[in-house]
């Protein structure tokens, strides 16, 4: 089976990784694009040779009969299309943050869970094996009862959140807007733009849900957030470290590193160095393959893995709605707490 795929926002992102991987994928063709910009729509379509072009996601359900929509307008709207595709029988990736509101978060899983669909949120560094084997060792209690966490994220991207043109897409067909990542009125900032990456790692491997959280921030020149200093109270009691911080060196790029302490043992995943390793308190300790080269972020990864789901393999999902609704509720609330100065619940 060929699926047939939809792409709705065809902007920076989906122009250069989503409609060129599953270009390169034997499972899947896109075959419907979906703006509101009909300028952009047609020079997307004739880049790409794509005839089947709509201004509305509902007249696109109804036409193309679609295995797979996949969802890259500005973070704000990611909801209403996601919910759509949904109901119009469709598996949907959406990118990250899957929605700015947690009520939205939760409006999209319960759509998926109704509509008997996958949503499936590209935070790529869920889709590597070595992330399989950590979320492997926790569900088997090799580390025991998960009791705190530290998860640290850097990006080297001070450009795009302080509102300027983001320095390696120079040569690309379209830039990311700053309209998206450097507006505070718009989910602007480096915990919507960056942070769903490193949250949604932590809830795939540990599966903890947030209880409350507490944040200060420093601002960039366009008042979004570009440094975040959080803690967070699990439902289980454990307790959460999260920092992040967008002014990286370009030369040094993203870095992850996050570890996870549990009543057996304790867990460190460090892509800057290719490390994940399992410490326990009898000794007996693992470490999980991964190369300098799997280290580095893939953002074709979950796009491939949601071109064999909608061709009806079966895969592994290992960022899905309930992850993402999860992830939306962490960020609603850490923002809400920057904002107030107070502890906010979820």
């Amino acid at each position: 089976m060929t699926a047939r795929i939809g792409i709705v926002g065809t902007g920076w992102w989906a122009c250069f990784n989503h409609i060129p991987t599953i270009n390169d994928c034997p499972e899947a063709v896109v075959v419907a694009i979906c703006d509101l910009d009909r300028s952009r729509l047609d020079t997307v379509g004739e880049k790409f040779g794509i005839h089947a072009r709509y201004t509305d996601v509902n007249a696109m359900m109804a036409a193309e009969n679609l295995d797979g929509v996949m969802i890259s307008t500005p973070h704000t709207a990611h909801t209403g299309p996601a919910i759509a595709a949904l109901q119009g029988g469709a598996h949907v990736l959406v990118e990250k943050p899957m929605a700015t509101r947690a009520e939205d978060g939760r409006a999209i899983a319960q759509a998926a869970a109704a509509a008997g669909r996958e949503v499936m949120v590209p935070t790529g560094l869920n889709f590597t094996h070595f992330s399989q084997q950590a979320a492997q060792w926790v569900a088997e209690g090799r580390i025991g009862e998960v009791r705190h966490a530290v998860c640290q994220m850097g990006s080297a991207l001070h450009d795009l959140f302080a509102g300027e043109p983001m320095l390696e897409t120079a040569d690309h067909l379209f830039r990311p807007p700053a309209s998206t990542w450097a507006d505070p009125a718009k989910a602007g900032g480096y915990g919507w733009g960056q942070m769903s990456h490193s949250l949604g790692w932590l809830f795939y491997t540990t599966d903890l849900t947030f209880e409350s959280v507490f944040c200060i921030d420093g601002k960039s020149p366009t008042g979004v957030d570009f440094y975040d200093a959080a803690v967070a109270r699990a439902t289980n009691g454990a307790t959460i470290s999260i920092s992040g911080a967008s002014t990286v060196p370009k030369h040094k790029g993203m870095h992850t590193d996050i570890r996870i302490y549990g009543t057996a043992g304790m867990m460190v995943f460090d892509n800057e160095r290719a490390r994940m390793e399992l410490f326990r308190m009898d000794g007996d300790d693992e470490s999980a393959t991964m190369t300098s080269e799997e280290a580095v972020y893939d953002g074709t990864l979950p796009v491939r893995t949601f071109a064999r789901l909608c061709a009806g393999e079966p895969v592994i999902n290992p960022a899905n709605a309930e992850n993402g609704a999860r992830v939306t509720e962490a960020l609603d609330a850490l923002y809400r707490s920057a904002a107030s100065g107070a502890v906010e619940r979820i």
